[in-house]
């Protein structure tokens, strides 16, 4: 609904309502009271909140990710539209210095109670700034206007219909690669949990991997919007898929072998660095192939689809897997089934780039 609104009355004010919806939702799970002191209505407000944020997130990345493409250079729109992961992998980063300060400062005991809700309350911190900048923004529905644009008053619904079964192939070869990519960042998202539960290292340690995996993510994702724009989305994102499928499961065998804070931190950065190198392009041929007058709410629909469905069951299948099997390198053959599946789209998408340098031959 965001994303469509995106298309029919600007990127502008749908960036807006999805940034405040996401404040508000995040600030009520910060402050909704505890069980004892509300009863049943605390977890069905938690999960209000939650659905309400799920709602924001995936009427975010359509408008956001529009206008980033139609404020950008076109020979840079890969560096441009690496921003969007970037930005989102920068708070993954604070998060993981929050939690490791909130880990070395409070009881266990003190972070299940209330610790998470310091957490919540520094990320809504940002709200403001956010909504203060987002106003002084260019509107570009504008100036992305298709040479015969839909009428204004058709509707955002229709608008959506009209994109998705024009383009059928590239929303189902994008809606497979963002669940891979989905699924990939989930899965490294894990790896706190899966170093509490599974390896049984300190939530000191746990933490760390976050930090190490949003530090890897911001640098190889600027780089790889950088080189896709020089030499186009489809190596870019190929050839890290393919290194990625392939260093999975030694990278979790040494994890499991070792159980210690330096093998699973430099796993998981060789795993998180050749996810990040595959996820910008990814983004960046879904958003430049499809019609500018439409653009915004298909990919935040393909988008919304691949998170709500692929992503979010991540870590609950994982774990699930792990329970049921007691292998604890089943978190390698989920993500790794993922990558192959986003590997055989991404090799059957089109080109988008809009020029790109060819790499030498060796002769």
């Amino acid at each position: 609904v965001i994303g469509g609104m995106g298309d029919k009355r600007g990127r502008k004010p749908a960036m807006l309502l999805s940034f405040s919806l996401m404040g508000f939702a995040i600030s009520g799970l910060a402050l909704t009271p505890s069980y004892a002191t509300i009863g049943v209505a605390a977890p069905v407000l938690v999960v209000l909140f939650r659905l309400l944020q799920g709602f924001a997130l995936g009427g975010e990345v359509g408008p956001t990710t529009a206008f980033m493409a139609e404020s950008a250079p076109p020979k840079r729109r890969g560096l441009y539209l690496s921003m969007q992961y970037v930005t989102q992998d920068a708070s993954t980063l604070i998060a993981g210095f929050v939690g490791v300060a909130l880990a070395s400062v409070l009881t266990d005991q003190e972070l299940q109670d209330w610790g998470w809700r310091v957490a919540l309350l520094i990320g809504a911190a940002i709200v403001p700034f956010g909504v203060m900048v987002r106003r002084t923004l260019p509107e570009t529905l504008e100036r992305a206007a298709d040479p015969a644009p839909m009428s204004e008053r058709t509707g955002a619904l229709k608008r959506l219909r009209t994109g998705v079964k024009s383009n059928a192939r590239l929303v189902v070869l994008g809606l497979i690669m963002i669940a891979a990519t989905t699924i990939s960042a989930y899965s490294g998202g894990y790896m706190t949990t899966y170093a509490l539960t599974t390896l049984g290292l300190p939530a000191a340690a746990a933490f760390g991997v976050t930090i190490v995996n949003g530090g890897c993510s911001v640098v190889f994702e600027l780089l790889s919007g950088w080189l896709s724009d020089r030499f186009g989305r489809k190596p870019v994102m190929i050839v890290p898929c393919i290194l990625l499928v392939l260093s999975i499961y030694p990278a979790f065998l040494i994890i499991d072998r070792f159980r210690n804070a330096l093998a699973l931190y430099g796993a998981s950065a060789v795993m998180v660095m050749f996810a990040s190198m595959a996820s910008v392009p990814a983004l960046a041929t879904i958003t430049e192939s499809l019609p500018k007058s439409v653009r915004s709410g298909t990919l935040a629909t393909t988008y919304a689809f691949a998170v709500a469905i692929f992503g979010g069951s991540t870590q609950f299948m994982i774990a699930l897997l792990i329970r049921i099997t007691g292998n604890p390198l089943m978190p390698a053959f989920y993500w790794g089934a993922a990558m192959t599946a986003g590997l055989i789209a991404m090799l059957m998408v089109r080109e988008s780039a809009p020029a790109k340098v060819a790499i030498p031959t060796p002769v």
